[in-house]
């Protein structure tokens, strides 16, 4: 009787974990028009939580993240298309208020810098194994003339 009861609470807790973000938008922030909070939702899932980091405004239960729903939402009943709206709040808070920054401008350096590290690595990686593998040049000379005659000297001592 109490292992089934342990595993109801088990369950309970992970049905209440996976679905605790959808309780992140508040009943008042919903709109009445469905299209609107359709559009608002969708575009709240590509903007970053400045406080939680790498959840989206979408998901979090930030107070931050409530006031950029919010805001999100008043430039959506002004009229503001999805790309207005998007480009109000990054002009307010930045690219970095982006989950997925564009590659225009200087980001493209940001970009393109892990696959350019991994590349140098590897041919790094590379030319240090084919060193490895080549026969070094000293150990073909062997002794030098004088160098056998003072090893038969030393040896004879």
């Amino acid at each position: 009787m109490i292992n089934s009861w342990k595993i109801w609470v088990a369950a309970l807790a992970v049905m209440l974990s996976l679905i605790g973000s959808a309780w992140a938008v508040q009943p008042d922030e919903v709109l009445d028009d469905p299209a609107l909070e359709a559009r608002a939702r969708e575009l709240s899932k590509d903007l970053r939580c400045l406080v939680c980091r790498n959840e989206s405004i979408d998901e979090s239960n930030a107070d931050l993240a409530r006031d950029l729903r919010v805001l999100l939402r008043e430039r959506l009943v002004a009229g503001d298309s999805d790309t207005e709206a998007m480009e109000f709040i990054v002009d307010r808070f930045g690219e970095y208020v982006l989950l997925r920054p564009t590659t225009s401008g200087a980001n493209w350096l940001l970009w393109a810098a892990g696959p350019g590290m991994l590349i140098m690595a590897m041919i790094m990686a590379g030319l240090y194994v084919r060193g490895r593998a080549a026969p070094s040049k000293s150990s073909d000379a062997g002794l030098t003339g004088a160098e056998q005659a003072r090893l038969k000297e030393l040896m004879d001592e």
